[in-house]
């Protein structure tokens, strides 16, 4: 293996089971072996904060990475969003090359051996459990996106103080019905003259589809019916990203045995599972797996899984997609999400949406800075507005008439990121997901239900 190979990295599985695997003192030897090859390369200065904050503390080392206190590896740790660039486009020395280097699956492992230690923080434990809280937001949606507003001077200080959200962070909505109640309550016709009639979708909610942002599944959910592609809803529960990204592996593989399971006997009558966020199609197709190498279940599922700007491509390539569609004026700027990018399929998003007619596009590919959970708490918020400045600034150069990104998220932060930036007369009023675009080009976009 050559330094630089254009050859495709390999991941190794996680061994999460092992009890070395949270043994402190080799958690911490690892750490130190890779920060070493860090500091002797430092191409990845530029991703997130992890490496500044690594370069800065052996910069200010009088004996460079050797003087550096253990206990400051904590501070490289958290500030790791897990997006893996730097594993996927960046590091020239990741396996299989002899040096073995996993930045981010690292972070992960000692992020792990901490929560095992110490139980880990107790508000970014509750915000984690993605379905509880979607179900209680949900039920008292007006409520909830009243007290989660930016403008709420009332609410807002009060859960900065007991959560450590940053009371500037956009926060997601919550949805009255959900996208599973919707998708039972109403059923695509299907177009039984389109080109890729005969094939079947099993569409995972998501989390964030399903409690927050509903309008994603149903548009994509109409796309397909308008291509003759028949589709299901389904949503056994979160892919356990929020988990993973607090290192509670255990708990992540727990939720992947369940989904799988669950989720078999669709795969197994000749569904494709589409699923409308990268991050959650990255878990199914990347993750588990590397969690569960042996699970015949796990397997099956991350083998019939696309990601949905995915899914419309490759029926755009084989069968051909459904006429109809209308250029969308002023133009798209899009984002590729980082977890969009790692599943290692090229710019989907960009492919599909250079399918409009007659249709400007301006394609961003940078790390917004959000990070997930990561981005919205207090002691993160300013860095992970920093880090997603570069793609702010894209975006109002851009001037397009439409900002979307496959990680509803980081459109919303690129959006605000603009406006901190002084680009308010450049940002949009709304930010939409690639998908939603598709499906108003095609004329058959949902409207916005209120809570």
């Amino acid at each position: 293996m050559r330094e630089g190979s254009l050859e495709a990295p390999t991941r190794h599985a996680i061994p999460w089971q092992d009890p070395d695997f949270y043994d402190p003192a080799k958690v911490e030897a690892e750490m130190h072996r890779i920060f070493e090859i860090c500091h002797g390369c430092r191409r990845c200065f530029n991703l997130c904060d992890s490496f500044p904050r690594l370069f800065d503390l052996i910069d200010a080392s009088p004996n460079e990475l050797e003087g550096v206190d253990r206990k400051d590896y904590a501070q490289v740790a958290e500030a790791c969003t897990l997006c893996d660039m730097c594993f996927m486009t960046k590091c020239p020395y990741v396996p299989p090359h002899e040096f073995n280097l996993d930045f981010p699956h690292t972070m992960l492992r000692y992020r792990a051996a901490q929560l095992k230690r110490n139980g880990g923080d107790f508000a970014q434990r509750q915000l984690a459990e993605t379905d509880r809280n979607g179900r209680l937001g949900g039920a008292l949606a007006p409520l909830a996106n009243w007290a989660t507003s930016t403008g709420n001077r009332l609410t807002r200080p009060a859960m900065e103080k007991a959560a450590g959200v940053d009371r500037r962070a956009d926060l997601p909505k919550f949805a009255g019905r959900t996208f599973v109640m919707r998708a039972q309550a109403t059923v695509p016709a299907v177009d039984e003259d389109a080109p890729a009639y005969g094939r079947k979708a099993l569409i995972y909610a998501t989390c964030f589809v399903n409690y927050h942002h509903p309008r994603i599944g149903e548009a994509l959910r109409a796309i397909l019916a308008k291509n003759g592609v028949a589709t299901e809803v389904a949503y056994p529960g979160c892919c356990g990203m929020p988990q993973l990204e607090r290192s509670d592996v255990a708990r992540v593989a727990a939720m992947a045995k369940h989904v799988a399971q669950a989720l078999r006997p669709k795969i197994e009558q000749g569904y494709d599972v589409v699923a409308p966020v990268p991050s959650c199609a990255l878990m199914l197709k990347f993750e588990w797996p590397l969690l569960l190498p042996d699970d015949a279940d796990v397997k099956l599922l991350a083998d019939a899984t696309f990601d949905a700007s995915e899914y419309l491509v490759a029926i755009a390539k084989t069968e051909g997609l459904a006429g109809g569609l209308s250029p969308l004026a002023g133009g798209v700027t899009v984002h590729i999400a980082c977890h969009a990018r790692a599943q290692n399929m090229g710019q989907k998003a960009a492919e599909m949406l250079r399918l409009l007619p007659t249709t400007e596009l301006a394609v961003i590919e940078r790390c917004s800075g959000h990070g997930g959970s990561w981005g919205v708490m207090k002691e993160n918020f300013d860095a992970a507005i920093k880090v997603g400045k570069p793609v702010a600034r894209s975006a109002a150069k851009a001037d397009k008439a439409y900002l979307a990104s496959e990680c509803p998220l980081a459109a919303a932060h690129i959006r605000q990121g603009m406006e901190m930036l002084g680009a308010e007369g450049k940002a949009p009023a709304a930010t939409y997901h690639p998908i939603e675009l598709m499906a108003l080009a095609y004329g058959v976009l949902p409207e916005e239900q209120s809570a």
